[in-house]
């Protein structure tokens, strides 16, 4: 077991995540903040979804989710058709538009974390990933794999540092 100052650090270093998470926050254009792009992936990763359905795995209040997908419904991100199984419900779906917004959220976050990170080699962010990972699953966040962005070496290959 890791000594009480070495959890001191991680627990420094979690608290500092903030500027990373705002880091590639400021790559997403305004009219598609992150609530937006999280609904966008979930339904690229899990396909049509009642609301419920979205909000158990946002992790989120119906509230909060029924306002992400108003946003992305007006944009034209995603239809909002009636369930055919009950018509007082609805069935998200993403549409072109959504699927083309995504792919250029993706190379967004791909092309920043290839930035930030061009002095890593690709051992170091290998190590990363899995040390997160690892982490996110000691936490039993079984959701998180299908609750985020493309890791980036499904969209690109890094080039060895």
């Amino acid at each position: 077991m890791a000594a009480r100052r070495q959890y001191e650090e991680l627990s420094q270093q979690l608290s500092a995540m903030g500027a990373v998470k705002r880091g590639l926050a400021r790559i997403l254009p305004p009219e598609c903040p992150a609530g937006s792009v999280a609904v966008l992936v979930l339904l690229e990763r899990h396909g049509p979804m009642r609301i419920g359905r979205l909000a158990e795995l946002l992790a989120v209040d119906m509230s909060v989710t029924s306002r992400h997908v108003a946003h992305v419904a007006e944009r034209g991100w995603i239809d909002r058709t009636p369930d055919p199984d009950d018509r007082r419900s609805r069935i998200l779906r993403l549409t072109a538009e959504g699927t083309e917004q995504l792919a250029e959220l993706s190379e967004r976050y791909v092309q920043a974390l290839a930035g930030y990170l061009e002095d890593w080699s690709d051992a170091d962010v290998d190590q990363l990933n899995a040390l997160l990972s690892r982490l996110r699953d000691s936490f039993g966040d079984r959701r998180a794999p299908s609750a985020r962005l493309p890791h980036p070496t499904e969209q690109t290959t890094r080039t060895p540092a």
